[in-house]
């Protein structure tokens, strides 16, 4: 069952405030009650120094993980400081936050600038709640050992699963976030066993709170009408089930590509959004890569641009149940972009067309069709590995781009084959997988199977972005 408390009755009960401090509070005996289940309860209310939420997807971390360091903070009237996995999640966590402490009816001041990262050598975006009355701040960052050691006071580590470099972000902010009794939360959902938030699951100095939907669900969370087995059946990836739902730790022997390698190419300033504005006057050599779908797999164009030594993407633009013609048209536009140079191009099947199409207007200079085979996705699979072993490429912080990317796994067939596998699911099949490896390959030098490359006699394109 949900549990409705009010703030007044809440803030004086579970906290135990004296007289003083709950006037600092100001809650209104008609404020609008907060819908608590009853493990989100458990969690706002414990005392722990230091708290361990491992809790499904859907589970109200962001929820219930702000609330409680919103209220133990004017409890201790300390600053808190919120780390997110990127500077969207950190903005989404801190509006979040400024919904409670509006619920409260508390007197705030929202404020954002800028941290300069030196390691990064990157600005970030600054939020601030700033609770005048309660002598507190809370400040929102996306995590980077830099962010860790630049503020004081209770800290949040919001999805630590995901954070890049987790343990020299632990190993930066613990000092800080423990100094004059500081308090330490993290929470996420698993991504496999190399981070810290994997380790932290069996510090014994931590409170541990393991949510998983079954849990969930049934002490009150409502899925809208769908049951788990709907979820389950429309997830349609069991790794991705057992790890974002079960919270589990899944295996990853058998992924092609780890977490934690993925984590690491992130860069939580990129969007998956083109700016098309920079695009067309990027001076830098573009790179493309296609995967075509139609209905039940996406078709995903995936964007790089040569900075330096490493590929950095500048967009990756996902279309479902679009016609070809509307498809083409997208295509088409990034085609014809000044600076892109060459782009692979998924010719297998429903491709096929397309990338005929795209090569006879654009020329096959510069649009090559690829065909899926055995040989090619060997070439390809391997192309990307070696980009994201060796952090070459970057990549936007997202979890469908996350998820894609570790689904792919290598298997060997009883005759010695090689293969390259991934379940279904209602965001694909592995498609963003196979755009960003065809995008690799077009910055590359071809070195691939014949059957890769277009077959016939060389045709030059109009002169349609181009020149």
């Amino acid at each position: 069952m949900k549990r409705s408390i009010g703030f007044t009755a809440f803030m004086a009960s579970v906290l135990a405030m004296s007289t003083a401090d709950r006037s600092v509070v100001k809650a209104a005996s008609n404020a609008p009650p907060v819908p608590l289940h009853a493990f989100q309860k458990r969690i706002v209310e414990s005392p722990a120094r230091f708290l361990h939420a491992c809790i499904t997807r859907q589970g109200g971390k962001s929820f219930c993980m702000s609330l409680r360091r919103v209220l133990r903070g004017m409890k201790r009237r300390r600053n808190q400081v919120f780390l997110s996995g990127s500077e969207q999640q950190s903005r989404e966590l801190m509006e979040i936050t400024a919904k409670h402490v509006k619920a409260m009816q508390i007197a705030t001041e929202w404020s954002e600038g800028e941290f300069y990262s030196p390691l990064d050598n990157v600005k970030f975006s600054k939020l601030e709640i700033r609770i005048p009355e309660a002598g507190m701040r809370i400040i929102g960052l996306p995590a980077n050992p830099d962010t860790a050691r630049g503020f004081g006071g209770d800290l949040l580590l919001d999805e630590f699963s995901v954070h890049k470099r987790s343990q020299a972000i632990w190993a930066a902010a613990f000092p800080i976030a423990t100094r004059n009794r500081g308090e330490i939360d993290v929470a996420g959902t698993p991504k496999g066993k190399n981070n810290m938030f994997y380790k932290l699951m069996s510090n014994a100095k931590f409170e541990h709170h393991k949510i998983n939907i079954y849990d969930a669900v049934a002490q009150g969370m409502d899925l809208g009408g769908d049951t788990i087995e709907d979820l389950r059946q429309a997830l349609g990836d069991e790794q991705i089930w057992r790890q974002e739902y079960e919270c589990e730790f899944v295996d990853e022997a058998t992924a092609f590509l780890t977490w934690e390698q993925i984590v690491a190419c992130e860069d939580p300033q990129l969007s998956k959004s083109p700016d098309w504005a920079y695009l067309e006057a990027c001076k830098n050599d573009l790179y493309v890569g296609i995967d075509v779908g139609r209905y039940h797999d996406w078709t995903v164009i995936w964007i790089v641009e040569r900075v330096g030594g490493r590929l950095v993407t500048r967009g990756v633009i996902e279309i479902q149940n679009s016609t070809f013609a509307k498809q083409e048209e997208v295509i088409w536009r990034v085609l014809a972009l000044r600076c892109m140079r060459r782009a692979c191009m998924d010719k297998t099947g429903l491709g096929m067309q397309m990338a005929e199409r795209a090569a006879t207007e654009f020329g096959e200079h510069r649009v090559e069709g690829v065909s899926f085979t055995q040989a090619s996705k060997e070439e390809l699979a391997g192309g990307l590995r070696i980009k994201v072993e060796d952090r070459s490429v970057v990549i936007p912080a997202d979890d469908k781009i996350r998820n894609d990317l570790h689904s792919i796994e290598k298997q060997v067939t009883a005759a010695g084959n090689i293969r390259y596998v991934a379940d279904h699911s209602k965001d694909g099949h592995a498609d963003r997988f196979w755009a960003a490896a065809l995008a690799v390959h077009a910055a590359g030098n071809p070195s691939g199977p014949a059957e890769m490359f277009s077959a016939g006699p060389l045709r030059f394109g109009k002169t349609r972005g181009i020149w």
